[in-house]
């Protein structure tokens, strides 16, 4: 679509401040900043005690970069507050008789932890949901079809919120029940999905093995989130041929929500900078990088009342640009969406490796399947533990191909355009376990 056809869509669905000139937006930011820190100095019991230890008092904070004065905050930092004899923690700031909303984390890496939100946090996550709905072209005429998970955690409540706002009808499918998805998708009409990109790859699959074309479905839109491929090229495009429909990147984490979401440009995730304070900074060093280099997110909550956050660290690797987008939007975009996380990067040789990368290279082989994985076990590692090569399991899709053959082929990408050898494992479609929620890419077997 051409950038004029595109910046006449957008701008008609614009919000004034998606579109303040960085100056001004940064203006914005400091003030929030000295408003949220100020407030946290008397009323956070975990941040004021901390303010006292350092010495600092938000009279320092006079630039966006004196924020850097203050250490990062870690999921560690959060999870250690919380005991038995107090469960909601250090950081809920609001009083509880504020606080509207209760969310929890999965618990993958330490028990589950809370996160909390006030009517003003709620109003807040639906606009924005709401913002991201309109800037991929969704309103009145639409019927969404939620199937991120709706139990306990944060997926699809806010999208439900987000798209409501925009008129939309809303089915809160949740993310079970592939046959009875699919009936609901053909019998009503939906015409937007949302969902993780694995389930949204599997419940294609599915139509298929019905006798059912999902391009000739009247889905037209797919928003996704949850895991990365949306914003992978390969994997975009494999989706946007398999449903005839367009599909759109988001991203967020139950600390921050929503975070960033694609427009019709698909140039990038917009950062909802109004929302919070964004710094992309060097996973090691824990410095600022520039523009176009992959860092660690660090997030600072600007107006989150029950739960601010002071740099956040997410823990997720993105490249930020700062220009503005074809869509008429000036803030930042994530570039390539979420490339990994820090703690999913495998180093091999001393090159670092994400598994977004292949996955990109996967799904631009048509003989093979959707599915892939990673396997960690003695034959990746050398005699002193340190990884020489990958071993990726995939499944075959075309089955006049010769499985030799496309192991070789895979092989031979890998180490062109990832400069790292692998082992590749080809298997019948089928083989590899489906997620209906978030699909676990890097398994060990040691």
């Amino acid at each position: 679509m051409p950038a004029g056809v595109l910046t006449a869509i957008a701008l008609s669905h614009l919000d004034p401040i998606e579109s303040w000139d960085r100056a001004t937006l940064e203006q914005f930011q400091l003030a929030k900043l000295r408003e949220q820190l100020a407030r946290l100095s008397r009323n956070s019991a975990y941040y004021a005690p901390l303010f006292r230890r350092l010495g600092w008092d938000v009279s320092a904070l006079r630039s966006l970069t004196d924020l850097r004065q203050l250490p990062f905050t870690r999921k560690t930092d959060y999870v250690a507050t919380i005991t038995p004899d107090a469960p909601f923690g250090a950081f809920m700031t609001a009083p509880k008789h504020d606080v509207v909303r209760m969310h929890f984390s999965s618990g993958t890496t330490s028990a589950p932890s809370p996160q909390f939100w006030t009517t003003f946090d709620l109003e807040r996550w639906a606009s924005l949901y709401a913002r991201h709905a309109r800037a991929q072209g969704i309103g009145a005429d639409d019927i969404v079809q939620c199937m991120f998970s709706y139990t306990w955690f944060v997926g699809g409540l806010g999208a439900t919120a987000g798209y409501q706002r925009v008129g939309a009808m809303v089915v809160p499918a949740g993310s079970q029940d592939t046959e009875r998805q699919i009936n609901t998708l053909f019998t009503y009409g939906s015409t937007v999905l949302c969902g993780t990109p694995s389930f949204i790859t599997h419940l294609a699959e599915e139509v298929g093995k019905r006798g059912r074309d999902p391009a000739r479905s009247t889905v037209r839109s797919i928003m996704m989130g949850g895991e990365p491929g949306a914003s992978i090229a390969a994997t975009r495009a494999r989706i946007e041929a398999l449903w005839g429909a367009r599909s759109f990147d988001a991203y967020g984490c139950l600390e921050f929500q929503p975070i960033a979401g694609d427009c019709a440009a698909q140039s990038g995730l917009h950062l909802a900078e109004d929302f919070a304070y964004a710094e992309v900074v060097d996973a090691s060093s824990g410095e600022a990088v520039a523009d176009g280099t992959p860092g660690v997110l660090v997030l600072t909550h600007l107006d989150k009342q029950a739960g601010p956050l002071v740099r956040w660290w997410t823990g997720d690797i993105v490249v930020r640009d700062s220009t503005p987008c074809a869509c008429g939007r000036t803030h930042a975009r994530l570039v390539g969406g979420v490339h990994g996380r820090a703690d999913d990067m495998l180093v091999v040789r001393g090159v670092n490796i994400f598994p977004s990368a292949v996955e990109d290279l996967v799904r631009k082989t048509p003989a093979l399947g959707d599915e892939y994985q990673l396997v960690l076990n003695s034959t990746v590692r050398d005699a002193a533990g340190f990884m020489k090569s990958l071993h990726v399991r995939v499944e075959q899709r075309d089955s006049q191909a010769k499985p030799a053959d496309l192991a070789r082929q895979l092989e031979q990408d890998i180490k062109q355009h990832l400069q790292v050898a692998a082992q590749v494992e080809v298997l019948p479609l089928g083989t590899l376990t489906r997620s209906t929620h978030k699909a676990k890419r890097v398994v060990t077997e040691d």
